[in-house]
């Protein structure tokens, strides 16, 4: 690879690496901004309240266009876990740095 050649693929890598931390980091600080409410959520999954609130939806007593999800049984266990990993992943990452 000639000087030109190698300075244009470094600098493409530059470019790259520039784009990709500055996303990183933005993702990071609103993960980082919303932990506290990820934890009241994971607290509330499979609380007393959850199980309430879940009573209350298969009796009927919500309204019918009321986003449910939070009382599915698979998408907050499922984000749970996703979060879960992505933390193993992170540690694992900041170990080979």
């Amino acid at each position: 690879m000639e000087n030109i050649e190698r300075i244009e693929y470094m600098e493409k890598i530059l470019k790259e690496g520039q784009a990709a931390v500055s996303a990183l980091s933005d993702a990071l600080a609103a993960y980082v901004s919303l932990v506290p409410r990820l934890n009241e959520l994971f607290d509330y999954y499979g609380s007393p309240l959850w199980f309430s609130d879940l009573a209350d939806d298969e009796a009927g007593n919500l309204p019918e266009d009321l986003a449910r999800g939070v009382l599915s049984e698979d998408a907050v266990y499922n984000l749970i876990d996703e979060n879960r990993q992505l933390l193993e992943e992170l540690e694992g990452f900041s170990q080979t740095l």
